[in-house]
């Protein structure tokens, strides 16, 4: 674990120590909700460094959301050859701008953040001389805090001879791992509901999309209830910030994605009014400068003249410019006065 998270290890518990150093100092270094408040403010300066790629992942769901009935039509299209669907879709949304595997980016960053805090908590025990960037004064500081007699580097489930060892029990364990559970899964259901509430039509209308987002609306807040029975404290803490935090950030990114829409659509209105159209009653006029009207009446002016309308270099059809044609009137009368001279 420590070889193959190492570069994320270190950053990690710099930052929890960091923020541990800034509310010890006013809540004293041992204050269990000095520790809270640091492994809270622990997960908001990691989200707040994903927030251009989760940004860019509403971006990305909305602009999907725009051709979503072309994918449906290349579905129905090429159901039979895959292959040649995941060309068209990879080709349409090359043309769009999207990239699918961006939606994933943030919470894919996340993985390594969580285990690597997990790894880090484990590792505060009494004896520890270190705990990556801590120092041994750092870790009996750990393990001296405690919220409501509950430490936050142990679990509920954990065997009673090591919470002894820790100085708590698993009553105490409880009275306060419990709630945090039930908060923490109260989060993650309003998270997931409004995240299914900002599907498109289009997404919602697969009957097994729209199956599988109520499906995990519901699973994701009771595994988070299970899984709290073998996470330590300060991971709830963990847990439920992180929850709280993509709340609000939904509400905040959805508020500012749809006002950016609003003004692309306020943009697109003021450039079809500024257009230039012709007034009431004006022909639209040919790029050459004329008008619809002067084009037909010089037009019907040549066809009255020669029987022909004229082009516009003031020939008919089929003349060839700078040479006169055949006429046979003009040249029998020209032989004509040829022989009378003779």
């Amino acid at each position: 674990m420590e070889s193959f998270f190492s570069f994320i290890l270190y950053p990690v518990s710099a930052i929890l120590w960091f923020w541990h150093k800034i509310f010890g100092a006013v809540l004293g270094e041992d204050n269990g909700f000095a520790w809270a408040l640091a492994v809270f403010f622990l997960v908001f300066t990691l989200r707040v460094v994903l927030l251009k790629p989760a940004i860019s992942q509403m971006r990305a769901g909305r602009k999907m959301a725009k051709f979503a009935p072309h994918i449906q039509k290349l579905r129905e299209k090429y159901k039979n050859d895959r292959q040649r669907m995941a060309q068209e879709m990879q080709k349409l949304q090359s043309e769009h701008g999207v990239n699918p595997l961006g939606g994933c980016l943030p919470a894919l960053l996340q993985i390594p953040v969580f285990l690597s805090l997990f790894h880090v908590l484990r590792n505060f025990h009494p004896g520890a001389e270190s705990n990556f960037i801590f120092d041994k004064a750092g870790v009996d500081s750990f393990i001296n805090a405690d919220i409501f007699g509950a430490k936050l580097s142990n679990w509920i489930t954990q065997p009673e001879a090591e919470l002894a060892l820790f100085g708590t029990d698993r009553t105490s364990m409880m009275i306060v791992g419990i709630p945090l559970m039930i908060i923490a899964s109260v989060a993650t259901f309003f998270t997931m509901r409004l995240s299914v509430k900002k599907q498109t039509d289009a997404a919602m209308a697969n009957p097994q999309s729209a199956m599988m987002a109520k499906f995990m609306m519901y699973v994701a807040p009771i595994g988070a209830i299970i899984s709290g029975w073998f996470l330590p404290i300060a991971v709830l803490l963990y847990w439920l910030a992180n929850n709280v935090w993509t709340l609000g950030q939904q509400h905040f990114l959805t508020k500012k994605i749809d006002r950016e829409q609003e003004r692309e659509k306020a943009k697109e209105i003021e450039a079809k009014k500024s257009a230039p159209r012709p007034k009431p009653g004006q022909k639209p006029v040919r790029q050459d400068g004329k008008s619809a009207d002067e084009e037909s009446a010089s037009t019907a002016t040549a066809t009255a003249t020669s029987g022909k309308p004229k082009n516009n270099n003031g020939q008919r059809p089929g003349g060839r410019p700078g040479t006169k044609k055949n006429r046979p009137g003009k040249q029998a009368a020209s032989a004509k006065k040829g022989k009378k001279r003779r």
